[in-house]
């Protein structure tokens, strides 16, 4: 299975239009998945059809139970992340402040500190005239995007053995939820717009993915707009050895079809004419046949 993610430097440079538009270009079985768990859109272009719900546990948070505290404040004390407080003469845990270090539960005298699962969000399947669909939504507050975004690759890994391609909406930057997108995977296709902020965030972006061992691939939306940059933008990739596979116009077609849940390439636009070939500029870059 051919593995390749699709993400970018900052947020709006318009990965989630290009994904889909890669969906509906592709013609091999296919997989899809959103890992921007923090924003999951990709499903309001796919009008997929829901199929099953799970919770999903990030990391264990402590618990006091009220019966066995003495309230001695040993706990409150020690926590270094100010998690506990004490409340009618109890130590009382915090969950959104509380960073699973269990130290609590090291020093309580009485025991009665204890480590236990919080459900953080909640991954889905859904079935897409694209492929099957793996997404997410992480719970406002809590900080475990990049383990969630591992169990959303690891579903739609299993989800059908025989896809050829798993295509990926990736998180936008370079933290946790990035890192483990981009792990495993064949290629990615860092979409970028000319601006001197997008610019920067895409030299960073390519920094990281120089890490892995993957090919990069680069798309310039919007090149229109300040031709001046989107020069820059090729000129640095040429420097860096990515190849760029297309420069797509600005063009209003893709806000309608973004509003109304269509993918842009079943338009007659302009920029639905250049996307049409990004997928086969894709296979020519990464030998597929």
């Amino acid at each position: 299975m051919i593995r390749i993610a699709v993400i970018s430097g900052k947020g709006g440079t318009g990965k989630t239009m290009v994904t889909c538009a890669l969906a509906d270009t592709n013609t091999r079985k296919q997989v899809l998945a959103d890992c921007d768990v923090d924003a999951a859109n990709l499903e309001l272009l796919l009008s997929p059809t829901h199929l099953t719900t799970e919770p999903f546990s990030g990391l264990d948070v402590a618990r006091i139970d009220p019966d066995l505290c003495i309230g001695c404040g040993i706990c409150v004390n020690t926590c270094a992340f100010g998690a506990i407080t004490m409340h009618d003469e109890r130590a009382e845990v915090h969950p959104l402040h509380c960073e699973g270090c269990g130290l609590c539960c090291y020093i309580c005298p009485e025991g009665a500190a204890m480590m236990e699962k919080r459900v953080c969000g909640e991954i889905y399947t859904s079935s897409t005239e694209f492929g099957p669909l793996v997404h997410a939504r992480l719970f406002p507050g809590s900080g475990t995007s990049g383990l969630l975004v591992h169990e959303v690759k690891k579903r739609a890994l299993t989800i059908d053995p025989s896809a050829e391609v798993l295509l990926v909406d990736g998180p936008p930057g370079i933290g946790c939820p990035l890192i483990s997108t981009i792990s495993g995977m064949n290629a990615v296709l860092i979409v970028t717009e000319p601006s001197v902020s997008a610019l920067h965030d895409c030299k960073r972006l390519v920094t990281v993915c120089r890490r892995f061992d993957l090919s990069i691939l680069l798309l310039i939306n919007r090149f229109d707009l300040l031709e001046e940059i989107t020069s820059e933008i090729e000129a640095y990739a040429e420097e860096e050895g990515i190849a760029t596979v297309g420069k797509i116009p600005f063009d209003s077609a893709v806000v309608t079809a973004v509003r109304q849940g269509t993918p842009i390439t079943r338009t007659d636009s302009p920029a639905s004419k250049v996307i049409s070939t990004v997928w086969d500029q894709i296979r020519f870059k990464l030998d597929m046949p």
